[in-house]
C-alpha cells in the first residue's frame, strides 16, 4: 500500500477545513480511519476513491450532518461544534438534477431560493438580489435560460443551475458530490471547466466528490484518494506521476485513467 501525505508550510489560518485523526464508525464498523485533510483557501480539491470508500461519509462530516466518535473538524478556523456562519459553505447534492419534467419553476425562480438561506424565508427581493441571481445563472454559462422551466433542462444544465442556486448566497466554499452524474459525456469537459473557472476567476474554494479520475488531474489544484483510508493528498500534479498500479491498489482493481482532451480526443495515461 502506499501513503504519500503531503502537507505545506502554510499558516493554519489559511485553512478552510482541517479534518484531524478522524474516525467514524457506523454499526460497530469502520467507514472511515485516521482521517486527516487540509483544504487550503483557493485550492480545488477532488476526493476520489471506489464505491464504498467513504466519500459521502466524509462530506457529511464536513457538512456538520454526522459527527466523527472519534477526532476534531475544524471550518475556517473553529471547531465545528462552534461554527455558525453555515451561509459560508454552499452545497450540491448528488441528487439534485433528479427533478421531474413537470416541477413548475422557473430557472430563476429555482436560484433565487438559495437567498432563503441566508435572508429568510418571506424575504421580499429587491434589486439587488435580482442582480446577484442572474450574475449566479451567468456565471454558470445559463444566462440565456433564465425563465425556462427547470424540468425541460438536460441532466448537465440542472445540475448547473443547482450550483449557481448554491452560488446565489456567495458561499466561500462550494461542495459538489458527484457533480457530472446525468451529464452528457461530450459535456463533462465543457462542465469542468465553468467549475475550473470559479475557482480561478472568482476564488471559490472548491470541493468535489468524483469517480472521474482522468479529468480532474487537469482542471483540480488537489486530489485526495480515500478508501477508508487516507492514502494520498497532495497537489494534482503529484497526483499524475503516481503510477496506475499504485491507484489501482487503493481501488482494489485494474484502473483505467481516461483523459478528456480537445485536440486528441481520449487517450490513456500510461
Amino acid at each position: 500500500m502506499i501513503l504519500i501525505l503531503v502537507g505545506d508550510n502554510v499558516n493554519t489560518n489559511d485553512y478552510i477545513v482541517q479534518v484531524q485523526d478522524v474516525y467514524y464508525r457506523y454499526d460497530k464498523e469502520n467507514v472511515l480511519e485516521n482521517i486527516n485533510l487540509s483544504i487550503h483557501r483557493g485550492s480545488f480539491l477532488a476526493i476520489v476513491g471506489p464505491n464504498g470508500s467513504g466519500k459521502s461519509t466524509l462530506l457529511k462530516l464536513i457538512l456538520g450532518l454526522i459527527k466523527p466518535q472519534t477526532g476534531t473538524i475544524r471550518l475556517f478556523g473553529q471547531d465545528i461544534n462552534k461554527f455558525r456562519e453555515q451561509h459560508k459553505i454552499g452545497f450540491v447534492s448528488q441528487k439534485a438534477n433528479s427533478f421531474n419534467t413537470g416541477f413548475p419553476a422557473t430557472v430563476f425562480e429555482v436560484v433565487a431560493s438559495g437567498l432563503t438561506k441566508k435572508l429568510g424565508l418571506f424575504h421580499i427581493l429587491k434589486k439587488t438580489d435580482h442582480v446577484k441571481i442572474k450574475q449566479a445563472i451567468e456565471s454558470v454559462g445559463m444566462g440565456n435560460f433564465l425563465d425556462r422551466n427547470i424540468g425541460e433542462l438536460s441532466g448537465g444544465q440542472q445540475q448547473r443551475v443547482f450550483i449557481a442556486r448554491a452560488l446565489v448566497s456567495e458561499p466561500e466554499l462550494l461542495i459538489l458530490d458527484e457533480p457530472t452524474v446525468g451529464v452528457d459525456v461530450q459535456n463533462v469537459n465543457s462542465f469542468y471547466e465553468m467549475l475550473e473557472t470559479l475557482n480561478k476567476k472568482q476564488g471559490i474554494t472548491l470541493l468535489m466528490v468524483t469517480h472521474d479520475i482522468g479529468t480532474i488531474s487537469e482542471k483540480v489544484t488537489n486530489v485526495a484518494c480515500l478508501n477508508k483510508n487516507m492514502y494520498f493528498h497532495g497537489s494534482a500534479d503529484e497526483f499524475e506521476q503516481l503510477k496506475l498500479n499504485d491507484v489501482s491498489e487503493i481501488y482494489g482493481h485494474d484502473v483505467q485513467v481516461l483523459t478528456h482532451d480537445h485536440h486528441e480526443g481520449g487517450h490513456h495515461h500510461d
